[in-house]
């Protein structure tokens, strides 16, 4: 199989396991205060490129097909934030993405490079973190009022969303990105 077709196949069993890993568990996920278990996947970019639409056709998917849908401004904007956050990780894991692919003599000789790996590592998974809590922590507490929301409403919904996300992404996601670049198997397709 060559790249191109597994970056496709793997795009859309990655938006499929976005869906399944969000739809059953609706009344968290989608409200003012959301535990988004999905969201572990936005660590997905740092390795390969067929996680930007993966990540991002779930999450449309996802909000699309809610039984709690919020409407347009949560379809589009949620989805949109999900397409920005997965490129910016994607760019800021070049360097750890050059590492993973390095011989091991390579990482030998370049001993400054596996520190800007790693650096570069957690420094990626911090868009999805900041841009769904500014973002989504923004328009929710209007989506979910009839009258403009008080500032405090806002600032908590965003502390909400953000803690939020970097307890998933970083408690789940970071672990499963480290796992799955230590997988020789995989490796071949970053």
């Amino acid at each position: 199989m060559n790249k191109n077709h597994f970056n496709l196949i793997l795009a859309g069993v990655l938006a499929g396991l976005y869906l399944v890993l969000t739809l059953p568990f609706a009344q968290i996920t989608s409200g003012m205060i959301q535990f988004r278990l999905a969201e572990t996947m936005t660590v997905l970019p740092a390795l390969t490129p067929a996680a930007i639409p993966g990540v991002f056709l779930g999450c449309l998917l996802a909000n699309l097909l809610n039984p709690q849908n919020l409407g347009p401004v949560d379809i589009i904007g949620g989805s949109l934030t999900t397409l920005l956050a997965a490129f910016l990780t994607y760019y800021l894991a070049k360097p750890f993405r050059r590492y993973l692919k390095m011989t091991q003599s390579q990482k030998v000789e370049e001993t400054g490079l596996r520190h800007r790996a790693n650096i570069s590592k957690i420094v990626a998974l911090l868009p999805p973190v900041i841009l769904n809590g500014l973002i989504v922590g923004t328009y929710l507490p209007f989506l979910f009022s009839a009258e403009t929301p008080a500032i405090g409403v806002i600032l908590a919904t965003i502390l909400s969303i953000t803690v939020s996300q970097t307890i998933v992404i970083f408690g789940l996601g970071l672990p499963l990105l480290i796992g799955l670049s230590k997988n020789r198997a995989i490796l071949k397709y970053i």
